[in-house]
Formats: C-alpha cells, sequence, structure tokens
C-alpha cells in the first residue's frame, strides 16, 4: 500500500484531502480501511496542537503514535498489522 510518489503535505487540511480521494481511487480495501482508522487518529491528535491549518510535524507524529499504541486491543492481529504498515509509509510526511 505505498503512499504514491512519497508526496507532501503543507497542512493537516492536504494530508485529509489526500486521505479522503483515497476512495474516489482504484485502492484496495486494506488501504481504505487504514487510511480511514488513521484518519481518526490524526484527528484526535490535531485537536491537542491546533486546527486543520497547522503544519505537520514530528510532534504531532509521536502524538498520533501513543493513540495508537494505546488503542492496540481494539484491532485483530492482522488489522493492527495493516494500521502499522500504512501508518509507517504515511509518518514519513510528517518529517
Amino acid at each position: 500500500m505505498p503512499i504514491e510518489e512519497k508526496k507532501s503535505f503543507e497542512n493537516i487540511a492536504e494530508l485529509y484531502l489526500y486521505l479522503d480521494s483515497l476512495f474516489d481511487q482504484d485502492n484496495s480495501d486494506d488501504q481504505l480501511f487504514a487510511s480511514s482508522y488513521l484518519r481518526g487518529f490524526i484527528s484526535i491528535s490535531v485537536i491537542e496542537f491546533g486546527d486543520e491549518s497547522q503544519a505537520l510535524s514530528p510532534a504531532l507524529a509521536t502524538s498520533i503514535d501513543e493513540k495508537l499504541q494505546a488503542a492496540r486491543t481494539e484491532l485483530s492481529p492482522q488489522d493492527r498489522q495493516i494500521v502499522q504498515d500504512y501508518w509507517l509509509e504515511l509518518k514519513e510526511v510528517f518529517v
């Protein structure tokens, strides 16, 4: 589920647009699941840092990491791996 062309985003709003656009493309069910699951955790963390106009940052990525770790038991091991793999790729745009 590679993040196409290693996109870069100016702010959270652009990241949201990208994640939302995945549903209009021909993506796997796993990618759509992982991106929508992560979007929820991104939204929760964004509230702590400001609003959708804020830039992506390592501190925001750390907050998302912590929330994902705390929610580990929500998912089956297989789903958790799908989300983790997608997050590892997506997290690269936060640095």
